[in-house]
């Protein structure tokens, strides 16, 4: 029985209506930014990649590989990557390829070991890169011939009709980073560094001439590997003159809290902040690569800008479609520009994401730096949650949309990545179903892509200790296996043979909504927001809800969300006079029916300027409507 309340409600309702009329499709046309608006949106699944196929359920704390497991490239088979594309997934992100500190001995392959006193959990952090030229030896069946290995799941990843992603991180590489895979010509970072001095415009790192690197005091008990004895394991690390953090930390001391585990790199901004490099003319954020890429023929740019632009061209040369860019707004813009445009004079179609949180860079990043795509984080994200957690007010979504209206093609949409907690965790949600509604908003409001982070599609809490980090986030550091994957990787027949109900059911609307955005036309046509209209003027509506239109010249979409958990309602669902004639509906009835379920019809009434939907919703629901 539905159970109704006068009050808050929110469902998600996508109407798509037919008509012969030719629309302008309005959002971001008239900006040149970073590449063209795609014909259809993009999904990215995000997977761990050392966590995904790894069956072992051990998950012992600070357990080793052999104790744990570690899931492999070769876990990525026919069958799991037809699974994924499935889903709704136009590109898959591999989190944690490149070559980082891992706790692990592979000496007889040539890989010196790491130290745990500047490593971060067992497995290492991702973001700690120790050689750009190859790939995590853990991930290969076989650490010496471990490219090739890589170079094959790129293979099969197209083959399957998905195109990848890697992580490229330009801010920082591990405390101890020696490539040993570098090509011919190439030099490693610091290796012809001045060491004498803090800064040279050439050197790849920052300096304290004269002090060496000390280990950081410990704090709340923290002790590396958990205090387990280990051969490198005795406070010390040698690095002599010490080199400033990942971070900015200058001292030769770091806080546990610094990123202490790897090291800033100088792309020619001094300590006082002075750039040793040519500025971008005025005008130029409006121009395109091609341009930028020959604004910079000729140029001396600073060492670190061509080591960084070498390993973005060596990956995209054997296959990779796209990188994602970790902290890139602390690394100046005009070295994007840089680097970006050299990778899409070789791809134009490379997907360039960022991780950028400062809004009020956000336009420099894709206009001057060639950025395809930024994380819509601050604003979006952390509106939705707290939605999700019941003290935000869905009236601060539509102010979101008009303030990024210009941009709004390039703000990659979330609710999951490594760095924030699972939906699902007691911390965020505590139940991955009260987050349907946000993520049909999520997905369907913009031209945007969406990104979902594995497990996300199955309700994974999170709940593992596995060592460095707390429960609430999958742990990135420490060798485990993912309890919600595991069950539906089901011994690598990649089914969902052992998972539960909920999480087949969990799944099924992950990956009904996905098909649908990345099918529809009106998802990458025109936005109108309902909610304000609404609100003043139809009973019953309220800050619990949201709504907004999407249309194209074949579809007409209007989006109504409910985040209520408890309860359901009525509402009499009105379209602006205005919006009636853009989408020129005759005084008549529609029928709409469900995409999402195909099982949910109503009726959109139109009589001279007014247009209405009765539309019943239960608590969280979600509906994708056509109008026939």
């Amino acid at each position: 029985m539905l159970k109704l309340r006068v009050v808050s409600i929110v469902t998600v309702l996508v109407v798509l209506v037919s008509c012969g009329t030719k629309e302008k499709e309005v959002l971001s046309e008239n900006n040149l930014m970073a590449n063209d608006k795609k014909s259809r949106k993009e999904v990215v699944y995000q997977v761990f990649t050392r966590l995904f196929g790894n069956t072992n359920t051990t998950n012992k704390p600070w357990g080793t590989i052999e104790e744990n497991g570690v899931g492999k490239f070769s876990d990525f088979t026919d069958k799991a990557l037809a699974e994924i594309k499935d889903l709704g997934v136009t590109h898959i992100w591999y989190t944690g390829v490149p070559h980082h500190d891992v706790i692990t001995d592979y000496t007889k392959y040539g890989i010196s070991n790491d130290d745990p006193d500047v490593v971060k959990g067992r497995a290492g952090s991702p973001y700690a890169v120790k050689d750009y030229y190859n790939v995590n030896p853990d991930l290969a069946e076989n650490p010496a011939a471990r490219l090739q290995e890589f170079e094959a799941l790129i293979e099969l990843t197209h083959k399957a009709g998905l195109k990848l992603i890697i992580d490229i991180v330009p801010n920082h590489v591990a405390r101890n980073y020696k490539s040993i895979s570098k090509p011919e010509g190439i030099t490693d970072f610091g290796e012809t560094d001045d060491k004498t001095v803090v800064y040279s415009v050439n050197n790849n790192f920052y300096y304290n001439p004269g002090e060496a690197f000390k280990v950081p005091n410990w704090q709340n008990g923290y002790l590396p590997l958990g205090g387990e004895k280990h051969p490198l394991s005795d406070g010390k690390f040698e690095e002599v003159p010490s080199k400033w953090t990942g971070n900015g930390s200058r001292l030769s001391q770091p806080d546990p809290n610094d990123w202490y585990e790897t090291v800033k790199i100088n792309y020619g901004v001094s300590p006082e902040g002075r750039h040793d490099f040519d500025p971008l003319p005025e005008g130029f954020d409006m121009k395109d690569y091609k341009a930028h890429f020959e604004f910079w023929k000729g140029k001396t740019v600073p060492d670190s800008w061509d080591k960084f632009k070498d390993i973005a061209l060596f990956w995209t040369e054997k296959g990779v479609d796209g990188f994602r860019y970790d902290m890139a707004e602390m690394v100046p813009v005009e070295f994007w520009s840089y680097m970006n445009s050299a990778i899409k004079m070789k791809n134009p179609d490379a997907f360039l994401l960022a991780e950028v949180y400062n809004p009020s860079l956000y336009r420099d990043y894709i206009r001057k730096g060639k950025m395809d795509y930024l994380y819509d984080k601050v604003q979006l994200y952390d509106t939705l949650k707290h939605v999700i957690q019941g003290y935000g007010k869905t009236d601060n979504i539509p102010p979101i949309q008009e303030d990024l209206k210009d941009i709004e093609h390039h703000m990659l949409h979330f609710l999951e990545n490594h760095d924030e907690q699972r939906i699902a965790s007691p911390e965020f949600a505590g139940n991955a179903q009260i987050a349907k509604p946000a993520m049909v908003v999520s997905a369907t409001i913009s031209t945007s892509p969406t990104l979902i982070y594995f497990g996300q599609e199955l309700g994974e809490p999170g709940a593992e200790d596995l060592g460095f980090g707390d429960p609430s986030r999958t742990s990135i550091f420490d060798y485990g296996s993912v309890p919600t994957i595991n069950r539906w990787v089901n011994n690598k027949q990649f089914d969902g043979g052992q998972s539960t109900a909920e999480e087949l059911n969990l799944r099924d609307f992950y990956k009904r909504l996905l098909n649908v955005t990345i099918s529809s036309e009106a998802l990458m046509g025109a936005y109108q927001d309902l909610h304000e209209y609404n609100k003043a003027d139809t009973e019953f509506y309220t800050a619990k809800q949201l709504a907004y239109a999407r249309w194209s010249s074949n579809e007409k979409l209007i989006v109504i969300s409910n985040f209520d958990a408890d309860y359901g309602a009525e509402i009499n669902l009105k379209l602006p006079e205005a919006l009636i004639k853009t989408w020129q509906l005759e005084s008549r009835d529609y029928l709409l029916e469900d995409l999402l379920y195909d099982k949910y019809k109503t009726v959109l009434k139109v009589s001279e300027n007014e247009a209405v939907a009765k539309i019943t919703l239960k608590p969280l629901e979600s509906f994708i409507l056509k109008l026939q």
